[in-house]
């Protein structure tokens, strides 16, 4: 660290950098589900593992809101802050909430399908729900991408 962090750190820079820690550990969570995902996308349409889609049916439940929520008040208001409210700043927080929405809507529809496939067995429709699998992780994971290139590294270089 350099000394002009070092004289400027305090608990509110300890909470942020904690909150940054949290959001990565977040996001590794999440690509690994991601991974889940893709690996039920590619069993498609005979070799699907009921107990896969359960776990990933729960995990794109209320635990994703959590860390939605926590991102949009802890984080998003300080990336906002150190590009001085500009205009970007707001249209890039705006955006990033407006994912978190979308994201959150399509997972309530990928886990009843989910739960679905894994009562019966099967797919009603596997090429709908490759479709949704495939949509769903790619827009997950380029999310996640540009709030670590993004939002997370300005958060943690400390300007």
């Amino acid at each position: 660290m350099n000394a002009r962090w070092e004289m400027q750190a305090g608990p509110e820079d300890a909470a942020l950098l904690d909150a940054v820690a949290a959001i990565h550990s977040a996001h590794a969570e999440m690509l690994s589900l991601c991974d889940r995902l893709e690996e039920i996308a590619d069993s498609l349409p005979n070799e699907i593992d009921r107990r896969s889609c359960v776990l990933a049916a729960r995990a794109l439940g209320p635990a994703m809101v959590k860390v939605h929520r926590f991102e949009e008040q802890r984080l998003h208001p300080q990336f906002a802050a150190r590009l001085a409210h500009s205009g970007e700043a707001r249209e890039t927080v705006a955006r990033l909430k407006n994912e978190h929405f979308e994201d959150e809507g399509y997972a309530a529809e990928l886990r009843d399908a989910l739960r679905a496939t894994a009562r019966s067995g099967k797919a009603e429709n596997p090429e709908t729900l490759g479709f949704m699998l495939r949509g769903f992780f790619g827009a997950l994971r380029r999310h996640i991408a540009f709030e670590r290139d993004h939002v997370l590294a300005l958060l943690s270089s400390g300007g």
